[in-house]
């Protein structure tokens, strides 16, 4: 059963923090690409650089180099499971916090991630950390958003887990 009307006015909150990020990841994307050349690092620091890739793949350019069908099936998974977070946002107990802004983040992230997929084919990625010859791959602010958001729920399973009486 879905959530009352209550709860839908309360997730609201989480909605405005998810559109927060899709602002945000979708304004810093605008701005690496008027930005930079494709492929060429921008130094910034000596472990961190400005480097505008296009992730046809998933998380770390998994599957990347597919024939192209990784696009829609990874757009439905993230349409899916965004539709899942915005119902979950609004079943959330008005009184909790961090599991809601976990889930704001995460459907920040993927919504603005699916926004690239389907107008561009591909994720574009821009912020490029490293240790002398070795690389992280590179991300944006909704691969940020989802990571963070992501933890965030771990901590919270690990913090209720310790919450629960013994059986």
């Amino acid at each position: 059963m879905l959530a009352g009307p209550w709860y839908w006015r309360k997730a609201l909150l989480w909605y405005a923090l998810a559109a927060v990020i899709i602002a945000s990841d979708l304004a810093t994307k605008a701005w690496a690409l008027a930005s930079f050349e494709y492929a060429q690092p921008v130094e910034v620091t000596p472990f961190f650089d400005w480097l505008l890739l296009y992730n046809y793949g998933a998380a770390f350019s998994f599957l990347s180099d597919e024939g192209g069908w990784q696009r829609w099936f990874f757009s439905g998974i993230a349409f899916v499971v965004s539709c899942m977070l915005v119902v979950w946002l609004a079943r959330i107990p008005p009184k909790q916090r961090w599991e809601p802004v976990a889930l704001a983040l995460i459907l920040g992230g993927a919504l603005g991630n699916l926004y690239d997929r389907l107008t561009l084919g591909y994720v574009v990625d821009f912020i490029s950390l490293h240790y002398q010859q070795h690389r992280w791959p590179s991300f944006n602010i909704a691969d940020s958003a989802i990571c963070v958001g992501a933890v965030m729920l771990l901590i919270d399973l690990w913090r209720n887990k310790d919450d629960e009486p013994d059986a």
